[in-house]
């Protein structure tokens, strides 16, 4: 029968190694053609947003859907995981975690091929949940010893840092100003729902490796021209998803300054097709905006692990 996993279950099952695992294994499958994803589809009505992204991973017999809403009220998020040999559904999992955490391990992954392996000092832009998972997946790939942390409010931010030091083991500090997060890091990760540039490139030091989670949509927007300009190689997790949300980079592309075919796959990175970083003075670009395909192999992995422990409720349609 098929299993329907509430967040509880999947904070219990859920971790950042298994996530990285994941991620990293299913864009390997995309950049051989084992893997297949529909980009982010909208339906749009003045009070609420319907988001789909579909894809299949046939490695893991994992085809599905993850559906959100956004409201005011907040955001609903499913995924629907079926079986790709039998068409059955196999889980209905909740997945704000899920969600966060396969978000944060993509850039964990993209770091892990793209940072410097001796990069030590992090500059971050967010406070909220979102960073927290991103914070600990840098953690897990880079021999971090320093974190700076910038967001506009004081008392969160505070609370942030004191909270992801003890997590971590970590100093993890608040930063004066955009340019105090950005000056000096090796890795500059932005993880918010801004709709401006957050720095400017001239306080980007040479090798530094560049995070960009949160332009996922034509309003949002957290890298200047001048910084993505700087930026070599500029890899997405998909070229067809970065050509059709990617706001940090679809000014540039309008205006002809950048050209698709100067984007790079993590997978094909990860699988070797393309180069990744191959100077250390260079400034390397991630742009994010997720994939059904990072869902889906996340959800696939813990709905094994709910079958093994007993965990989850049996819904009674589905099988």
């Amino acid at each position: 029968m098929a299993l329907f996993l509430a967040e509880a279950d999947v904070e219990r099952l859920l971790t950042m190694p298994l996530a990285l695992t994941a991620v990293e294994a299913v864009h390997r499958d995309l950049s051989s053609g084992q893997a297949y994803d529909v980009p982010r589809q909208r339906t749009r009505l003045p009070q609420t947003t319907l988001h789909i992204l579909q894809g299949a991973v046939p490695r893991l017999d994992a085809i599905g859907y993850k559906a959100y809403t956004s409201n005011r009220s907040g955001v609903r998020f499913l995924v629907y995981l079926y079986g790709a040999s039998s068409g059955r559904l196999r889980a209905v999992i909740e997945a704000d975690r899920l969600g966060m955490t396969r978000t944060a391990a993509a850039s964990g992954v993209a770091t892990s091929w793209l940072a410097r392996p001796e990069a030590q000092i992090a500059g971050v832009f967010g406070a909220g949940w979102q960073a927290e998972g991103h914070l600990e997946a840098l953690a897990a790939v880079r021999p971090l010893q320093r974190v700076k942390v910038y967001a506009r409010r004081a008392e969160r931010l505070a609370a942030f840092c004191t909270k992801m030091s003890e997590r971590l083991g970590l100093a993890v500090v608040p930063a004066a100003s955009p340019e105090d997060a950005v000056r000096g890091s090796d890795i500059v990760s932005t993880v918010t729902s801004a709709a401006a540039p957050l720095f400017d490139a001239e306080w980007l030091s040479p090798g530094t490796h560049v995070n960009a989670a949160g332009s996922n949509s034509l309003i949002r927007r957290e890298l200047g021209e001048d910084v993505v300009r700087l930026c070599s190689p500029i890899v997405v997790d998909s070229v067809q998803t970065a050509l059709g949300e990617a706001g940090d980079l679809l000014p540039l592309l309008e205006k002809g300054r950048l050209h698709a075919r100067r984007l790079v796959e993590l997978g094909d990175v990860i699988s070797g097709r393309q180069t990744g970083r191959s100077a250390p003075d260079q400034i390397t670009l991630f742009e994010s905006q997720g994939m059904a395909v990072q869902d889906l192999a996340v959800a696939a992995e813990i709905e094994l692990l709910a079958r093994e422990r007993g965990l989850g409720i049996e819904l009674p349609f589905g099988g």
